[in-house]
């Protein structure tokens, strides 16, 4: 009952008060490049939620039997970027033969998580917190829920904010980075929360 209590600590933080995006500032780009169609951020959010899920379940048992087994900790980031490119590679080819649909879907925005630093940063993170491979893995899914959550709401306000007058110095990415800001405000609110509700019902 502990550890399922842990695993679901760590997975809504991961989503709500560890926000990728909105807390740790990592992903940025797609956040910002990839949020103007709602269609647009859910098919990059699914993408990047299913990456992070398979380059943790290969990330981590190398991190443990191959780099510190034989002391190769400091090249954990090279490794991990290889793995990472290579891992959205063969899924953008799988995709493509077996799923021609969903690739059409997705295909575009495939290439984009090779350079998002939000994988990159949940398979090192993890690592770093001291997961075992369980805990990672409820971490890597509420951190690509998380991130999928903050490109919908985005999405929605950017096309809000399309539908406004906005000031003219204020117009384009300045309006952008002042909503973001906002949204990123809003989930400041949610610290503590998680821990609070399970120690009241602990209580």
């Amino acid at each position: 009952m502990e550890s399922f209590k842990v695993l679901i600590i760590i997975l809504l933080s991961s989503v709500f008060v560890d926000n990728y995006v909105l807390s740790r500032f990592l992903g940025i780009c797609p956040f910002l490049g990839v949020s103007e169609k709602r269609d647009q951020a859910f098919g990059m959010g699914i993408a990047v939620t299913i990456v992070m899920l398979i380059a943790t379940a290969v990330t981590w048992p190398i991190q443990y039997f191959v780099l510190n087994t034989f002391n190769l900790g400091y090249l954990q980031n090279i490794v991990f970027i290889l793995i990472i490119a290579a891992l959205v590679q063969m899924l953008e080819m799988l995709l493509k033969k077996f799923t021609p649909a969903l690739h059409k879907g997705l295909g575009v925005y495939l290439p984009l998580i090779t350079t998002n630093c939000a994988v990159l940063g949940v398979t090192i993170n993890n690592i770093i917190d001291g997961y075992d491979f369980i805990q990672s893995m409820v971490s890597s899914l509420g951190c690509g829920l998380g991130f999928l959550l903050a490109m919908l709401l985005f999405s929605g306000l950017r096309s809000r904010i399309d539908n406004s007058k906005v000031p003219a110095p204020f117009k384009g990415l300045g309006v952008t980075l002042i909503a973001a800001s906002f949204i990123s405000l809003a989930f400041m609110g949610f610290s503590g929360i998680v821990e609070n509700i399970f120690a009241f019902f602990s209580s």
